[in-house]
């Protein structure tokens, strides 16, 4: 009796002989056995070992006319050598500014199936989209950002492919995670979990995760396969660099203020026996604040203390001399609060771009950044990953989330080849005898 496969509601549904196939679990009401549509190819190659007839209808699928123009760099060809490798599934981790993009344009040519692309902000479906069409001269589908248009090729929000994973599931034999470090999401491990896709590239330049979702991820789409850092290509195809790490002082009024809510946080830590050994441990604490008045008032404490921290008066007296030291290069200043973003451009007559920033006019800074109307910018994490940032030289970090993907997304900004050859210039200014000063240290 032969077997069938055929996609349905986000499962892969086996009729005729599923006993003992690996992932199927039998489905009284359809009389048929069903396994979760992310293991069709483990499915379908436990049955090919087997006698029995195989009517495989999960996909039918055109064949796609794909061509590059791109000549892959030696580090590109091996990293899709590697996806190659591992049956064309797995992590790709190569730094911001590396060229990520080419390695699926690659992959894409490579397997010449129809490919849906899943990106985390409008700005990068935008930038996509415009690549794909320019790289292949096809219509490209677009999923978010008000349009709903699906084509053999197709650039995705994580949002619109979530919503949508269902109908999407037997559509693309290749599925690209662009960010991949998102996927890790509760909710977006569905988009995954509901594609029939065999082909999976995730596309990252910094793969883990605090909370260990990164685990998910792999089981969803393959293991890192591929890892180049920043150091392995500095200096040929990425600009050479220097960081230099700033040490400021608080205030007499802001060293009182930090201590003393900093001391709360700690006290109560002391007293309450918890304590803090990973992201979970802190999310646990949070949820307890919700019945513990203590609690709440320690986490207070602590984020008040953060603020004092990281908004040091005299990080932005740094950052004149900074400023005005780099007058000739072009600076993007980074900060961890928006209101601190607003003061700085007002103090300093620079332009601003926040999450409350609007497209339109997010789109003209960086248009004239690029072409050098303005030599300066500053953010508030908006510029860390998924928009196409024009080159820099000088990035200068007055806060941040203290994580190492953040640090490394903010590195990756000025790193770019320079057409003088020139090196780039990473400035972190951290404040002395505070929580900051213990993550710096950390990181050398």
């Amino acid at each position: 009796m032969a077997v069938t496969l055929t996609y349905e509601n986000g499962t892969v549904r086996v009729d005729g002989a599923a006993e003992g196939l690996p992932y199927v679990e039998a489905d009284p009401r359809s009389k048929s056995g069903r396994a979760p549509a992310f293991r069709y190819p483990l499915v379908k190659a436990a049955l090919e070992t087997r006698d029995t007839p195989l009517d495989d209808r999960v996909f039918d699928l055109p064949d796609l006319d794909l061509s590059t123009e791109y000549d892959l760099r030696e580090y590109q060809t091996a990293a899709l050598d590697a996806w190659g490798d591992n049956r064309n599934r797995g992590i790709v981790e190569l730094p911001t500014g590396s060229g990520k993009t080419v390695v699926a344009i690659g992959a894409m040519v490579a397997l010449e199936t129809p490919t849906l692309v899943v990106v985390p902000t409008i700005d990068l479906l935008e930038q996509w989209r415009r690549e794909l069409e320019t790289e292949f001269d096809r219509p490209v589908g677009q999923l978010g950002g008000g349009e709903q248009v699906i084509e053999d090729l197709t650039v995705s929000t994580y949002d619109s492919a979530y919503l949508r994973a269902e109908d999407l599931g037997n559509r693309f034999g290749l599925v690209v995670f662009d960010e991949v470090h998102h996927l890790g999401g509760e909710g977006y491990q569905d988009i995954a979990r509901l594609l029939a896709a065999p082909s999976r590239l995730g596309l990252t330049a910094t793969f883990e995760r605090p909370d260990g979702a990164h685990e998910a991820i792999t089981e969803l789409l393959g293991p890192v396969v591929y890892q180049v850092n920043v150091d392995d290509l500095a200096g040929e195809h990425l600009a050479d660099y220097d960081i230099k790490r700033l040490a400021v002082s608080l205030t007499p009024e802001e060293r009182e203020r930090y201590d003393r809510l900093q001391g709360t946080f700690v006290e109560y830590l002391r007293t309450s026996g918890v304590q803090l050994r990973s992201g979970s441990d802190y999310q646990e604490l949070v949820k307890r604040s919700g019945n513990d008045p203590r609690a709440r008032e320690a986490l207070l404490a602590k984020q008040q203390a953060r603020e004092v921290m990281m908004n040091a008066e005299r990080k932005v007296e740094r950052l004149g001399a900074l400023l005005d030291r780099h007058r000739e290069d072009r600076v993007i200043v980074f900060t961890a609060f928006t209101d601190l973003v607003y003061r700085l451009s007002e103090r300093f007559l620079i332009p601003a771009i926040t999450h409350e920033t609007g497209a339109a006019e997010r789109r003209d800074i960086l248009a004239k950044f690029r072409e050098g109307t303005y030599s300066r910018v500053v953010t508030a994490n908006v510029l860390d990953e998924g928009v196409d940032v024009p080159d820099a030289n000088v990035a200068i970090v007055l806060s941040g989330s203290g994580s190492e993907r953040e640090f490394t997304q903010r590195l990756g900004r000025v790193l770019r080849p320079k057409s003088d050859g020139g090196r780039a210039l990473l400035y972190e200014l951290v404040t002395e005898e505070t929580a900051e000063e213990g993550v710096a240290r950390r990181r050398r």
